[in-house]
């Protein structure tokens, strides 16, 4: 479906748009009350006011309390300061921006083509994903941990490895323990100082953590890391996880923990072995987003707003689907499915080759993407890219820059050395190549970034170019070698009567 041509026409669609999704989020989806935000307000209220132990609290009438290591709770200490409704307000906005960060790190290129309406249409869409909306209903820190991690890696997928890289990853460890198979990761990727700087940075803010509450730090890494039952019961259908499915499998009875262990080396293997595959094609952010969906499958709990680490996996899906329409409706139907909350279907009984598929949806699809998302092939990371400047340029001054008149029987250095059948065209009209203006390219050096290939240039070159109007193909103002031509300058090209924007435009 293609976008509205007029911005009247673009607004109304957004306007709409965002009516239905609201609508939909309000109605359809299970509501969760900002449970797990009540979790962390209630037990720093309690440590820091109440004198009580971090890892005793229960919120009222519930068995649940607080999970993350100790500088999860340092980090979350301004909460103290707040009541509940205010911690509320800030929790929205701090995952508004950590959704703003994740946009503008994930974003296809040619959907930012689109301008402020390809952003307003994926916002929408991604408000609809279970996991994201999940995120936001529980007041959970998720998208926060996203954001720094893929702070640390476009960078590094850019070529940019700054002084701090690791910075983020590390903090993301420390707040929760997932995150840190990225540094395996790095290490992996031969980018042994981000790992070092990671684990550093998640050792000292533990270590900060022991120092502030050592009574609490002695009983999460001594009792409370080992015990699943503090988080929930492994075989509830928001498990998406391996051991959530063999939990729902041994149910009544207790999973396998050999069975476990097989499975998540298995998948570990396969995660090897993908990212290697990635990295060999310098693409780091794919293999960043495989260590996602391996974080997903192999930790014991990965509860249904955990997977917002497909995200990296399905904007890489849908960037490669943009050129290959069999991968862009695979991409529409994994959506769909994770936005259909499908899994709750079999929230009482998973039992049955039904229970198996529907209760373990996401599941599979985070297996399936492990196993087949495109990857290896390096991508373009904003703004790295060398541009080539617009044909409709500002025309240069009046003083017009020396060519060199072609000699009867040879090519200018511009067009090439000709074929044999091609020399007597050159002979017998030299005029033409005098004719031939050159082609702006913007320098190397530039705001634009580093050089390009010689093939991402004249890809961008192809993909920019103007057809050439039938009444000028063999004018003056287009030159003609080996029987192709090239951009005239701005001062010799007929400027166009209705010219296209930039929003237009997608991006190479």
């Amino acid at each position: 479906m293609r976008a509205p041509r007029t911005g009247r026409g673009r607004l109304l669609s957004v306007l709409v748009l965002a009516t239905a999704v609201a609508v939909f989020t309000a109605t359809v989806p299970l509501l969760r009350g900002w449970f797990d935000l009540r979790v962390y307000h209630g037990a720093v209220d309690a440590w820091v006011h109440h004198g009580g132990r971090l890892y005793d609290y229960r919120v009222p009438g519930t068995a649940y309390g607080f999970t993350y290591p100790p500088f999860a709770a340092v980090a979350m200490l301004p909460m103290a300061l707040l009541g509940l409704h205010a911690a509320v307000a800030v929790g929205l906005l701090v995952n508004l921006a950590a959704t703003a960060s994740v946009l503008r790190a994930l974003l296809p290129d040619r959907v930012r083509a689109h301008g402020w309406y390809g952003v307003a249409v994926t916002v929408c869409l991604l408000a609809l994903l279970e996991p994201v909306r999940d995120t936001f209903s529980f007041g959970q820190v998720n998208l926060v941990l996203l954001a720094l991690v893929l702070g640390d890696a476009v960078p590094l997928a850019a070529g940019r490895e700054r002084r701090w890289a690791g910075t983020g990853i590390g903090l993301a460890a420390a707040i929760k323990l997932t995150p840190a198979i990225f540094v395996v990761l790095l290490l992996l990727a031969g980018r042994r100082r981000a790992a070092a700087t990671a684990a550093g940075v998640a050792l000292a803010a533990t270590a900060l953590a022991a120092r502030a509450a050592p009574d609490a730090s002695r009983f999460y890494w001594t009792e409370a890391v080992w015990d699943t039952t503090r988080v929930g019961r492994l075989s509830y259908v928001s498990n998406q996880s391996l051991q959530g499915v063999l939990a729902r499998l041994a149910e009544p009875g207790v999973p396998s923990r050999a069975a476990w262990a097989l499975a998540a080396l298995a998948v570990l293997a396969l995660w090897v072995r993908r990212v290697r595959r990635a990295l060999a094609g310098d693409d780091l952010l794919g293999a960043f987003a495989l260590t996602g969906l391996a974080a997903c499958l192999v930790s014991p709990i990965t509860w249904v707003h955990h997977l917002v680490w497909l995200l990296p996996s399905l904007a890489i899906l849908v960037e490669s689907g943009l050129g290959r329409r069999r991968l862009l409706r695979l991409a529409g139907v994994l959506y769909v499915l994770l936005c259909s909350s499908v899994v709750w279907l079999w929230t009482d009984d998973a039992s049955g080759p039904a229970g198996l598929v529907g209760s373990n949806a996401y599941v599979w699809i985070t297996l399936g993407l492990l196993a087949g998302l495109p990857v290896g092939q390096s991508r373009a990371i904003r703004p790295t890219r060398r541009r080539i400047t617009r044909a409709t340029a500002p025309a240069p001054s009046t003083a017009a820059p020396a060519i060199r008149p072609a000699r009867p029987g040879r090519p200018t250095e511009e067009s090439g050395p000709p074929d044999a059948t091609e020399a007597p065209e050159y002979a017998e009209a030299p005029g033409r190549a005098e004719a031939a203006a050159p082609v702006a390219v913007a320098p190397a050096d530039s705001a634009a970034g580093p050089a390009a290939s010689d093939a991402d240039v004249a890809a961008e070159a192809a993909a920019d170019a103007d057809p050439v109007p039938a009444d000028c193909a063999a004018g003056p103002a287009w030159a003609t070698g080996r029987g192709g031509r090239s951009d005239p300058t701005g001062s010799t090209r007929p400027a166009a009567s209705k010219p296209q924007s930039r929003s237009e435009r997608a991006s190479s």
